[in-house]
């Protein structure tokens, strides 16, 4: 780029005149252009100049010019870096080709983005083309049903046997995941016996057509099911798996200082019970396994106090037992009595006092 070129453009980033704005796209595109005919590549101090007028842009220009800039460049090799997160983190209508189709978003920076962005940039990422092997772990890691989905109907990600058997168990609860799980090239006759059994009539159909089920393996397959909804256990391998996914997401949560206590209502409408307690415990610093047994046991009142002790309101602590009890058997018991007990822990008192009484109180 000239010096003349560069000041120019540069005086049109200063400028606020639709036509100036124009002017100074065009000169971005033209540099896309020179790029892509030549080497792919920008020389160092050109590359700073793009990079210096972008970020000048984005914080004066209109939606519609950053949303041009951002469709030139999404499949730009050669673009700064600096330029490419700056626009995978603006509103998603900016921000969708990028995340799709940008080689120069790696790993990390799609990790960070699903830390920092919103849940219409984890969907935008669970469908990116050729998805590596450890975001497909970090997106599993949150289970959001509408990212799970997203990454279910993703063909080219790089998802291993145990990721997609961890799909598999989450397609029991979440009934977008089933159609282009029973689809996916990679799915195993074993995980096809599990799928089968939680799956509509039509979707039966296809999956025992495709891969020619074993009526006896099917049969199991229904009785394990039945066993698991009358509440037994499910198998320790598949638990313990759970739990460590739980336990990674907190704590990544938490690093990035994005865990807060709505976290926890948004854990339990999602039957993630286990989610739920890792969070509390985090939030807290209550005992995991001593939640475990609060929860077990007939005295609402602790799970009260230590939710009283992460600031959660007293209004809200109803739909939280309710809940709990929903996806624990119907413990912590005490029925309605339990419930006029547990509300008295919303007392008037700050939450580091509910905290000391939960650990006196349930030790």
């Amino acid at each position: 780029m000239r010096a003349a070129q560069t000041e120019n453009m540069l005086a049109l980033a200063q400028s606020r005149t639709p036509d100036d704005r124009e002017r100074l796209l065009n000169g971005l595109v033209e540099l896309c252009t020179a790029a892509q005919n030549g080497s792919g590549h920008l020389p160092v101090h050109t590359r700073r100049v793009v990079e210096g007028l972008f970020i000048t842009l984005v914080k004066q220009a209109e939606h519609e010019i950053r949303e041009n800039v951002a469709e030139k460049l999404a499949e730009a090799t050669w673009a700064p870096s600096a330029l490419i997160n700056i626009l995978a983190l603006d509103e998603i209508e900016i921000a969708e080709p990028i995340i799709a189709y940008s080689p120069v978003l790696g790993e990390e920076d799609l990790l960070q983005i699903m830390v920092q962005a919103t849940l219409d940039h984890q969907v935008a990422i669970a469908r990116r083309p050729r998805l590596t092997s450890g975001v497909v772990d970090a997106i599993l890691e949150t289970g959001d049903p509408a990212v799970m989905a997203a990454l279910a109907s993703n063909d080219t990600a790089d998802i291993s046997q145990t990721a997609l058997n961890a799909m598999v168990e989450h397609a029991r609860r979440i009934v977008a995941m089933r159609s282009p799980l029973a689809r996916h090239p990679r799915l195993s006759s074993e995980m096809a016996v599990r799928l089968h059994t939680w799956v509509g009539e039509s979707l039966k159909t296809a999956i025992v057509a495709r891969f020619r089920l074993d009526p006896v393996m099917l049969e199991k397959a229904m009785a394990d099911a039945t066993r698991t909804a009358a509440g037994f256990a499910p198998s320790p391998p598949v638990e313990a798996e759970r739990d460590d996914m739980d336990r990674g997401l907190v704590e990544k949560l938490k690093s990035a200082g994005e865990l807060r206590s709505g976290y926890l209502l948004r854990a339990l409408r999602e039957g993630r019970l286990n989610l739920f307690l890792h969070t509390l415990a985090s939030l807290g610093g209550f005992e995991l396994a001593i939640l475990r047994r609060c929860i077990d046991s007939d005295r609402p009142e602790l799970l009260a106090l230590a939710c009283a002790g992460v600031s959660i309101d007293r209004v809200a602590f109803p739909t939280i037992l309710a809940l709990v009890r929903e996806w624990n058997q119907q413990k912590p018991g005490g029925g309605a009595d339990g419930l006029n007990r547990a509300m008295g822990a919303f007392g008037p008192f700050d939450p580091e006092t509910a905290r000391a009484a939960f650990n006196q109180a349930a030790n």
